[in-house]
């Protein structure tokens, strides 16, 4: 019985967001073909299951009730080795994983042909990027203040960006032919876009792309410099225990910055003028690794280089926003959450209700 995983490990911010949820959308299509993207359970989504046992595997703990992802790993590797054909584990929080945990996930599939898959973005346009992804998540550094740790290769989205250790790491022991390098499209068009960069996933992962008719909407938008600088100043004024609570990522994530707050238009993050000599200097190192390990590779590796701005372009400083601005931006989330909590029933009203219901029950009797 033959079976082959594609363990697409990342980068954040390679459209991962849509990739996986447009092979969740078409799961049953790509089955009838031999291509399964698996869940723990079928109650469980394949994105939230795939995630839950990426923590596991990684032996960490967040986005979730206290031990919501303990034994997720083992269930779905269970699933993969009862299947023949190709199965595909996909979560971008992989990439910077320890050696350590990088052996325990080879072991457990070592009955298995394992293929690494790895989506790569500029940094022109990653970096900025990973700052409004990490500010909706919680964080409270300033923009200069994230970059600078970048540069000195500290947070966790540079250690997923850093390909040549990234693909070190999970590629050891593996021939060059199944480590796969998936290139990010320059932009054009984000409908374009999206479709190269899945034509692209389909070749790696032997696909057809007939086999998944259903297209994805679910893409993870940018927010503009004034609206990323309030949620920034909204974290700012809450204690860690709160940013880490699932309601933080259902109302501030979901709901106010990816639902909201992109329905705005202040000046887009970009990468400041002078911090495109590191970028370039770190994209040579990628493709000089790329060149040197001859690992397989979908796309141009042109593509990983950033573009510079003309020379008359002006730069927007996101720490340095308008107070007009953040004030607009600020009443548009005040107006959001205020229409979210009028949306909502209220507990204690339904309780008072409930207790009414009951007492008009026993009264008929």
């Amino acid at each position: 019985m033959s079976r082959v995983v594609h363990l697409h490990i990342g980068a954040p911010k390679t459209g991962t967001t849509y990739l996986q949820d447009r092979l969740a959308l078409n799961a049953r299509t790509l089955a009838a073909h031999g291509v399964h993207f698996p869940s723990r359970s079928p109650l469980v989504s394949p994105g939230l299951s795939q995630f839950r046992a990426a923590l596991d595997l990684l032996g960490q703990d967040w986005g979730g009730p206290k031990g919501h992802a303990e034994g997720s790993w083992e269930a779905l590797v269970k699933k993969v080795n009862r299947r023949s054909g190709t199965s595909i584990l996909s979560h971008e929080i992989l990439a910077p994983a320890t050696p350590d945990r990088i052996a325990k996930a080879m072991r457990d599939l070592s009955g298995c042909e394992v293929h690494i898959v790895y989506s790569a973005r500029d940094l022109g346009r990653q970096l900025p990027a990973a700052w409004q992804e990490s500010v909706k998540q919680g964080r409270k550094w300033t923009y200069r203040q994230f970059l600078n740790r970048v540069e000195r290769g500290q947070p966790w989205f540079y250690r997923a960006f850093d390909l040549p250790t990234v693909l070190g790491n999970w590629g050891a022991g593996l021939s060059p032919e199944r480590v796969h390098v998936v290139t990010v499209p320059q932009p054009a068009d984000l409908r374009r876009d999206e479709d190269l960069l899945w034509q692209r996933m389909c070749q790696v992962f032997g696909i057809d792309p007939a086999w998944a008719p259903l297209d994805s909407s679910r893409t993870n938008k940018s927010l503009g410099i004034a609206e990323t600088q309030v949620v920034r100043k909204l974290n700012k004024r809450m204690d860690r225990a709160t940013r880490r609570e699932a309601a933080y990522d259902e109302l501030i994530r979901q709901m106010l910055a990816q639902d909201q707050l992109v329905k705005r238009k202040s000046a887009p993050v970009t990468l400041p003028p002078g911090r495109f000599d590191w970028a370039e200097a770190q994209t040579d190192r990628w493709l000089d690794w790329i060149e040197g390990s001859q690992v397989h590779v979908v796309g141009d590796v042109e593509e990983l280089r950033p573009v510079r701005p003309a020379e008359d372009a002006v730069w927007s400083n996101p720490d340095k926003v308008k107070s007009k601005q953040q004030l607009r931006a600020a009443i548009d989330a005040l107006a959001a959450m205020t229409r979210e909590a009028a949306s909502r029933p209220d507990p204690d009203r339904q309780l008072v209700n409930r207790v009414r219901l009951q007492a008009g029950r026993f009264r008929d009797r």
